[in-house]
């Protein structure tokens, strides 16, 4: 079956390197120290950075991660960036429209990503960037959404009153929650109807689209 993963371009930076490597291995090192990742965050919302995660991937391919040279993983940590940054889908209507917002409103991102450069990076090729009074990743803080420290630092950088604050996300049980929990109105972007999940509050608004945002933070 397809697989999209960024293991196969990890297998061709290691193969000089590791010349026994096996695709399947490296790919099965790769799952191991994601899943891994994922037991860690959903403990208590702390973020697993890509480098840690790599010093999993190393030992999980018997190789010490003290003795992995600097350049090496350097180059394992851009490929991965790389991959994902192709992965990354940005509409061409977010354009326009983010620097509509941004001409009457601060706008902030807070994203959970485990590697600040590659979130950076994808908002740098969409040409949105700089729209953004502050950029706040999880790898940066340490802390991932729904905790509502990654919040407080973005509400701390701009200023910004939680209470004529109002967040967008996709994911109800850590963006709407996680906003709910710091007094921010929360827009809900739900574009497949799904359910509200169990005990979490109904959001200010719940829309289909980003696009639909537009007319309703303008209203008085």
């Amino acid at each position: 079956k397809t697989v999209r993963s960024t293991a196969g371009r990890l297998h061709g930076v290691l193969c000089p390197h590791v010349p026994e490597l096996t695709l399947e291995r490296c790919y099965g090192a790769l799952l191991a120290s994601w899943n891994e990742a994922e037991r860690l965050r959903n403990l208590d919302d702390r973020e697993v950075s890509a480098i840690e995660r790599f010093t999993d991937f190393f030992r999980r391919l018997s190789l010490d991660p003290e003795g992995v040279p600097a350049t090496l993983r350097q180059s394992l940590l851009d490929a991965h960036r790389d991959e994902l940054s192709r992965a990354a889908i940005f509409p061409e209507h977010y354009g326009p429209l983010l620097h509509r917002l941004a001409a009457t409103h601060q706008l902030a991102v807070v994203s959970n990503f485990d590697y600040t450069p590659t979130a950076l990076g994808i908002l740098e090729a969409a040409g949105v960037k700089d729209l953004f009074a502050t950029i706040v990743v999880s790898d940066e803080v340490g802390w991932r959404k729904p905790k509502a420290d990654i919040f407080r630092v973005a509400l701390e950088r701009t200023g910004a009153d939680p209470a004529r604050t109002l967040f967008v996300g996709d994911r109800a049980d850590i963006d709407i929650a996680g906003a709910h929990a710091v007094g921010m109105d929360a827009a809900w972007i739900n574009p497949d109807r799904e359910p509200l999940p169990p005990g979490v509050a109904t959001p200010r608004f719940e829309i289909r689209d980003l696009a639909e945002l537009e007319p309703l933070v303008q209203q008085p």
